[in-house]
């Protein structure tokens, strides 16, 4: 073999090591922090944002991998919004209720009346933050949303009373998830005292509160029916909404493919977390009862009332956010037809 020919075999060899290196280096995986403020036993950590990593990382055939900062190991509930904008974080699951000031029209969904089920009041909540208003305020805050769900229509959680009609209420000081619950405990004369989930436990057994509203599914994920002694289970006191986030700078990163599955997924997860859910509910409750827990079903006289006094709520709502928003109306408009649609 000529000496030209070993310098061309050579100089062959070494491009297929380079590129063998390079392929190794591409290979490498994607991988991503996922900070919420949930336990691993929280139904919407393992129907939720455990489910969703374990499928991205799957479709992607381990192209994505994620490091995973559960109960508040990243960053405080209320500050994930933070810590995904900032980037301490790639991807946060933000409750959107406990940052109202900075996405107003996303505090909607704490209105009471939106869905009788997670399952109706996520469909209308994912499918609005893809596009429009409720989606432009979290990319005016640096975030990405890859998916949205609600929670169940909030039950009224009491520590030593009972209610009935909404004048029951008056005088008590109620656990709320934002301001905009706020608003419909006012309309029954109670004082709503704005507290994250993982605060009320200790809220509860100390008296702080006389009550909470909260959605029946993620009780045992605080553990709440340790503190109280009545649950409503047909109250509809409004909602709250999750938004799983992602840095807009690490988003705009990410492989069109990757982007995809993560579309993809988001929109199963939003799904599978509302029905996981509304399936745990009536055992739920049967075990409650079981272990002494007095349920509280109100009449449809009651139910009535409720209404009557929660009719001038959306109307508050609109007024209040309307002041520097001009969308409000249309945004509430918007979600309650979103509701309706099958």
């Amino acid at each position: 073999m000529s000496a030209l020919a070993h310098r061309i075999g050579g100089a062959i060899c070494i491009a297929a090591l380079l590129s063998a290196g390079a392929g190794s280096a591409s290979a490498q995986p994607i991988e991503l922090k996922l900070g919420d403020f949930q336990s691993l036993q929280h139904v919407q950590s393992r129907e939720g944002t455990q489910w969703f990593m374990k499928e991205v990382e799957r479709r992607t055939n381990a192209k994505v991998k994620f490091v995973h900062f559960p109960a508040e190991q990243a960053a405080k509930a209320r500050g994930l919004l933070d810590a995904a904008k900032s980037g301490v974080v790639d991807i946060a699951l933000v409750g959107t209720l406990y940052n109202a000031d900075r996405l107003p029209l996303n505090s909607v969904i704490g209105l009471p009346g939106l869905g009788e089920s997670a399952a109706a009041a996520s469909k209308a909540l994912d499918k609005l933050v893809e596009k429009g208003p409720l989606h432009d305020e979290f990319a005016a805050e640096g975030v990405e949303p890859l998916f949205a769900y609600a929670l169940t229509p909030y039950q009224i959680l009491l520590r030593n009373k009972p209610v009935s009609m909404p004048k029951d209420w008056n005088g008590m000081k109620i656990r709320t998830g934002g301001t905009t619950q706020a608003l419909t405990v006012r309309a029954f004369g109670a004082a709503g005292i704005n507290l994250p989930g993982p605060e009320v436990y200790t809220a509860v057994e100390r008296g702080t509160v006389d009550g909470v509203l909260f959605p029946i599914p993620s009780v045992p994920g605080y553990n709440l029916q340790e503190v109280v002694k009545y649950i409503s289970t047909n109250g509809s006191f409004g909602n709250f909404g999750m938004t799983v986030v992602m840095n807009k700078a690490a988003y705009a990163k990410l492989p069109d493919d990757v982007r995809k599955v993560m579309a993809e997924v988001g929109d199963e997860t939003s799904q599978r977390v509302a029905k996981a859910q509304d399936d745990s509910t009536n055992a739920l409750l049967s075990e409650w009862k079981a272990k002494g827990i007095t349920l509280i079903a109100f009449s449809a006289a009651e139910q009535k009332a409720y209404v009557d006094a929660m009719r001038s709520v959306g109307d508050d709502w609109v007024s209040r956010i309307g002041k520097q928003h001009p969308g409000a109306k249309q945004v509430l408009q918007s979600f309650e037809e979103a509701v309706e649609a099958k």
